[in-house]
């Protein structure tokens, strides 16, 4: 696509397009300890290394035992023993909760449930339940079971099931490094707005967005405002891309006087992935391909000046390409019930800003959701998604766009 070609694309399509050019320019994997892997992806399967449990497990504190009761005690196994087997009926060993029950036994005995008498003696009735009081081998997973898939997003509950299976570290996708440059001389970075300058809400707020995307955000990869100025517009991309695999941009997407984004990929060589989406808000936007001298793409995300426009542009392309980057299914769209009437735009897809009820199955619309303001953003758990022609009703089934937002933010 060249910058000439300014037909939108449509929405849907936009965010295949860059969730393929991520995934085709994917990091090689790397093997990383268990503990370093929070947050990474799984680049190939986490199958069961042995059965889960690998043996014959007690649930209980109590007794294994064998034959009819009463039962002599000819021992005990604790968790991490190696249970020596029941041979004789009429006998029993002690038993704790994780230990390994042993071959021979019958029938485990909660210790509240049982009687010792003055011989020593020990009587009591297993518990008639349909979950048994152990677990067996292979109850949970069988050896070489595919437990997760390639792509699985690596979280504390993902670790676990590694460690217990016997993994020391996961093979994962590296994470992508983001960098940000904001473009605009009549931005300010301190201070109230007046005077014909307005403060810059991107630079603070976009390197969140990026890192709850999974992306790297080095401090240092923050700059701006860069000078109105072509040279200065070449020169900060190009530092910014030797260290990064994505940079984004705020403002400079139209061909105005002092918007030099285009220009820069001309004389960077980029390749448009997407350049201009029917979207409303976050009209223009765009997505570029830029070769890097080690032979491995760069990718640049030019997103609207105004603020709201600016994250509609994040969540449309650079969220899908970080995923594929990052190895991940290409993100799915939930279904909520609107709450009310959303108006359309006509031939663009409306992305409406709206807020969940607390079962998460509603979507309310929010208000001030001008492109410049961000208010209404602060209020909403994301977008409403209105098709081009159509029209929601209150009542309607439609696709939600969810913000990423962290646990325990806005529930």
């Amino acid at each position: 696509m060249s910058a000439d070609d300014t037909t939108p694309a449509d929405w849907e399509q936009a965010r295949a397009l860059a969730y393929a050019a991520g995934r085709a320019a994917a990091g090689a994997a790397e093997t990383i300890s268990l503990p370093e892997a929070d947050g990474r992806t799984l680049a190939e399967p986490l199958r069961a290394l042995t059965d889960l449990p690998a043996f014959p497990t007690s649930s209980i504190d109590g007794w294994a035992v064998r034959g009819p009761q009463p039962w002599r005690p000819v021992g005990r196994v604790l968790a991490g023993g190696v249970a020596e087997p029941l041979t004789e009926d009429g006998t029993c060993v002690e038993i704790a909760t994780g230990a390994m029950v042993p071959s021979g036994a019958a029938a485990l005995v909660r210790i509240e449930d049982s009687t010792r008498d003055s011989a020593g003696l020990v009587s009591g009735e297993p518990r008639r339940h349909v979950v048994p009081d152990w677990r067996m081998p292979g109850e949970e997973a069988a050896k070489d079971e595919v437990l997760l898939p390639p792509g699985t997003a690596v979280d504390p509950a993902v670790i676990g099931v590694a460690a217990t299976c016997g993994y020391e570290s996961l093979m994962v996708y590296p994470r992508p490094r983001a960098g940000l440059l904001v473009f605009g001389d009549e931005l300010l970075t301190a201070g109230t707005p007046g005077a014909g300058r307005v403060r810059d809400s991107l630079g603070p707020q976009v390197p969140g967005w990026l890192r709850r995307y999974g992306a790297v955000v080095d401090p240092s990869a923050i700059a701006g405002p860069v000078q109105d100025t072509l040279e200065a517009h070449l020169a900060a991309v190009r530092g910014a891309l030797a260290g990064a695999d994505l940079v984004c941009t705020t403002g400079g997407t139209m061909h105005g006087p002092v918007d030099h984004l285009h220009p820069t990929l001309a004389e960077l060589g980029a390749e448009y992935v997407v350049n201009t989406v029917a979207v409303r808000p976050g009209f223009p936007m765009l997505l570029a391909r830029v070769p890097g001298e080690d032979g491995r793409p760069r990718f640049l995300a030019g997103l609207p000046g105004n603020p709201q426009s600016a994250v509609i542009a994040l969540i449309t392309l650079v969220a899908p390409l970080l995923a594929g980057l990052q190895g991940r299914p290409a993100p799915a769209l939930p279904t909520v019930e609107a709450a009310s009437v959303v108006r359309g735009r006509g031939n663009d897809t409306h992305l409406a800003l709206a807020r969940l009820d607390p079962s998460g199955r509603v979507a309310t619309p929010v208000g001030h959701v001008g492109s410049a303001m961000l208010r209404g953003l602060s209020n909403a758990h994301g977008f409403v998604v209105v098709r081009p022609g159509a029209e929601v009703a209150a009542g309607d089934l439609v696709p939600f766009l969810p913000l990423p937002l962290v646990a325990g933010e806005r529930p």
